[in-house]
């Protein structure tokens, strides 16, 4: 005996009676009623007149009753353009933790579908009365560090970052459908959604794991669903239809919408369509031409598609396109789609109920893809109907809408399990600034949740039945940020450097907010660090307080005549492990630093470097002495004083040198160098010689000149 099935399509515009006989695995259409609604009771899906709703579909099923009896039990389904679609991103830091795991990527995506969730809370404004089911999602991309990248497993980074687009189902469009079955008694057997009812009927398990976009397009709205890898990754809804296409006929031609509705659908029947317009006026027109003039209307139809087809898709054209509903048959509109998706024009087709596999029809109805959505309702119903399960979350419990493989994060998602609740808190970190700078210290990362599944560890992504029990484990909160002054200075700042045969340690100049402070002092939240270290030589010695002034080691000059004369030999000089350096020259850990002084020089040093002579000397022998005989030749004069010439001459002095007029030596001035002297008591006579011979007091002499005195007792006669 034939397995009687009953169900509703109950769309915007009309509600779909539906009678289907199983007979093992074939199904036979026995028989199909539409009915319109009197009133506006569906908007966007969701029923807004339950009374209304609920009358027409006692109608519907007081007439099937007549010619099949008895209907108690219904299939239902909650229509795609009811499903909310959100796109989402979020983004954590992975800086100084361990590498990515399976794991890790299910929480993130989670946080990811729950930021969907509250966004769409967002647009509502009693967030207590709407819940939603998340009926499916999909990761649009992954990113690493802002770079887009294929997987974050076994990853490290800085940041971490997943976008999701995910689809939830209002709570309120399943109550309204029960609400609207209880008052025409019936009992709901099964509930599915439109989408994955055609999907079932047209594209079967075998098929799902093909990139495959479903288009239900109705008067109102486009429902799209995209199957991936053996299931249904995406929905989504443009709201542009088959009335897109009438309203364009009738501003083009001046019709009443119901008028257009109809030659609308003479364009699929006939080569000439016959236009009534308001002014009551009959003329046939060439179908090309009224297509011609509703093209734009076919092309925005075909852009709203295709676009949200991509959206859906990760901006990738899906492999193929499948098209059901009524607004499938507007002409061109498969080519428009492939142009949009840049598909060929075997990829986009429009399939009506002889596509699906098993199933014969009654005479009178027709193969049609509006029937498509029906039918596959009361099949999908019966094949993989959808029921409450109940599970508990500690100790919760939570009912599930189950509309595909539910897992556990589908119960976090009903019981409102915050994703941050499955890691433990992060520690308390510490800002510090450090030579002006801000540094953030993170507090120690906390450990993840264990999720226990009846007694079992288990993930995010395990399945879950009715009547399952989930326990979250808090996971281990971070402890706090905790460092010293020497982890956060780069210790390569401490040298250890040899000053003439004695060893230095070298370390910073340490400040904590003004006062002196040490490489092992524990830093706290909001500190001021100042840091002075000594990078040069002229650094080290003034933090040693090395004896030496560093213009000691500045080179060596003085000014003469306005222009600056340097001398080398003067100039201390300054070694770095061997090789000639200057103050100004960095200090590197190892290094070895010498030095050779240098005093400063007399007038008579610099004068003889400048190959001058500051005194003029003779030596003669007098009275068998030899005698030095010594007179100024030339002044010297240090920053306008003239000075000795055992006098120093400070570095940057301004000198001057000036000859004196030349005179000659003459005999007498023997005896300003001399001691010897005439006896008092001498009362005799002498004789001045010079090299033997007699000469006189004024005579003029020459180095190396014999003077003498001979003296006699002989009185000088008068």
């Amino acid at each position: 005996m034939a397995n009687k099935l009953f169900a509703l399509d109950i769309g915007t515009r009309s509600v779909v009676g539906i009678i289907l006989e199983q007979h093992a695995d074939t199904y036979h259409v026995a028989d199909i009623l539409v009915r319109e609604h009197k009133e506006r009771a569906m908007v966007d899906g969701q029923i807004h007149n339950v009374l209304y709703v609920a009358e027409l579909i006692q109608e519907i099923k007081n007439e099937l009753e007549e010619t099949h009896g008895p209907l108690e039990k219904v299939s239902v389904a909650a229509a795609g353009r009811a499903l909310k679609t959100e796109q989402a991103s979020v983004s954590i830091s992975i800086k100084n933790r361990p590498i990515f795991t399976e794991e890790d990527i299910n929480r993130l995506e989670l946080q990811a579908v729950q930021q969907a969730q509250q966004q769409l809370l967002l647009h509502k404004e009693d967030t207590k009365n709407n819940h939603y089911y998340c009926v499916g999602y999909s990761v649009l991309y992954f990113r690493l560090d802002g770079e887009e990248i294929g997987s974050l497993l076994d990853q490290q980074g800085e940041e971490a970052s997943v976008e999701v687009i995910a689809t939830f189902l209002p709570r309120v469009v399943v109550e309204s459908l029960l609400a609207a079955l209880k008052r025409a008694n019936l009992e709901m057997e099964a509930l599915t959604l439109e989408p994955i009812a055609a999907i079932n009927v047209l594209i079967p398990p075998s098929m799902r794991r093909l990139n495959v976009a479903l288009v239900d397009i109705g008067a109102g709205t486009s429902d799209i669903a995209i199957t991936d890898k053996s299931t249904v990754v995406a929905y989504g809804m443009v709201p542009t239809a088959g009335d897109e296409i009438t309203e364009s006929l009738s501003d083009h031609y001046l019709l009443d919408f119901p008028v257009a509705e109809m030659a609308k659908r003479q364009l699929h029947t006939s080569d000439e369509v016959l236009i009534q317009d308001i002014l009551g006026f009959d003329e046939y027109f060439p179908r090309e031409e009224v297509i011609k003039a509703i093209y734009p209307a076919i092309e925005n139809l075909a852009k709203s598609i295709g676009e949200e087809i991509l959206r859906l898709n990760n901006n990738t054209p899906p492999k193929a396109v499948m098209l059901v509903g009524g607004g499938s048959l507007t002409p061109h509109l498969t080519e428009e789609i492939g142009k949009i998706l840049n598909l060929p024009a075997n990829r986009v087709a429009v399939r009506d109920v002889n596509a699906i596999q098993n199933l014969t029809r009654a005479p009178h109805i027709a193969a049609t893809p509006e029937l498509v959505t029906p039918i596959g309702i009361a099949i999908a119903a019966q094949k993989s109907p959808i029921h409450y399960m109940s599970i508990k979350v500690n100790e919760q419990v939570v009912r599930l809408f189950e509309l595909k493989e539910m897992t556990v994060g589908d119960a976090f998602l009903a019981a409102n399990v915050r994703a941050k609740q499955l890691y433990g808190k992060p520690g308390h970190g510490l800002s510090i600034t450090v030579n002006g700078q801000n540094v953030f210290v993170p507090g120690e990362h906390g450990q993840p949740a264990q999720i226990i599944l009846n007694g079992e560890h288990a993930s995010i992504k395990s399945l879950i039945k009715n009547g399952d029990q989930i326990q979250l484990i808090p996971g281990k909160d971070g402890s706090g940020a905790s460092v010293t002054i020497g982890e956060i200075i780069d210790h390569a700042s401490v040298k250890i450097v040899t000053i003439q045969e004695t060893q230095y340690t070298i370390g910073p100049k340490i400040f904590v907010n003004g006062k002196i402070g040490k490489m092992d002092s524990l830093l706290q939240d909001r500190d001021v660090i100042v840091v002075e270290t000594s990078e040069t030589v002229e650094d080290v010695l003034k933090l040693i307080n090395y004896s030496i002034h560093a213009k000691q080691f500045q080179p060596y000059f003085v000014h003469i005549d306005g222009k600056p004369v340097s001398f080398p030999d003067f100039s201390s000089q300054l070694y770095i492990n061997g090789k000639p350096g200057k103050l100004h020259y960095p200090v590197q850990n190892s290094d070895n630093i010498t030095f050779k002084q240098r005093h400063l020089p007399t007038a008579e040093q610099i004068a003889a470097h400048l190959n001058l002579l500051l005194e003029e000397k003779v030596i003669v022998t007098f009275q068998q002495e030899q005698v030095e005989l010594v007179k100024t030749a030339r002044d010297f004069s240090v920053n306008g004083q003239v000075v000795q010439r055992e006098a120093t001459v400070p570095n940057g002095a301004t000198i001057s040198i000036i000859e004196k007029e030349s005179s000659k030596w003459i005999y007498q001035d023997v005896f300003r160098f001399s001691s010897w002297q005439l006896p008092a008591s001498f009362k005799g006579s002498f004789t001045i010689l010079k090299n033997g011979q007699p000469s006189s007091f004024d005579a003029e002499i020459f180095g190396g000149d014999q003077l003498e005195i001979h003296l006699t007792d002989q009185p000088i006669v008068g």
